[in-house]
């Protein structure tokens, strides 16, 4: 398992092929990777943590899909800091030996991630500025996991 916080972008290819190629044991590989959407006239989007606070959070999260769904290993990326439309803002991979199990355990930590992790997101437009709220619609994803 390997939860990386950083504020540097990162290479999914690269990320992704050496998650990929150190599980022959593994029949799924899933990974999924998001995107700062450009839209409503969007500049950019700045990310911000609590070191430490964020890396537990994370692990606790990706431990408890690793218990829940047959996985061989867990990949979780996220960035912080200022993003402009069209960046990687996070990644999440999931490996095991069949593909149910890596669909629903990487589904269940993207909704995890979208909606309880610990980031903090600011919008900033040529209108100003505005904190992202919770949506109903990501909380509600949780609830069937």
């Amino acid at each position: 398992m390997r939860i990386v916080v950083q504020s540097d972008p990162f290479d999914f290819g690269a990320e992704a092929g050496e998650f990929a190629a150190g599980h022959h044991d593994m029949g799924a590989v899933v990974t999924f990777t998001g995107i700062v959407r450009g839209d409503g006239g969007l500049d950019r989007m700045e990310i911000e943590h609590y070191p430490g606070m964020t890396e537990k959070a994370l692990e606790k999260i990706a431990g408890e899909a690793r218990e829940r769904w047959s996985l061989g290993d867990v990949l979780v990326i996220h960035r912080f800091g200022a993003m402009k439309p069209g960046e990687m803002i996070m990644m999440v991979a999931t490996a095991a030996p069949h593909r149910k199990d890596a669909f629903e355990a990487a589904e269940y930590l993207m909704d995890y991630l979208k909606s309880r992790a610990p980031f903090w997101k600011q919008e900033f437009t040529a209108d100003g500025s505005a904190w992202v709220a919770a949506k109903d619609e990501d909380e509600d994803a949780l609830t069937r996991w």
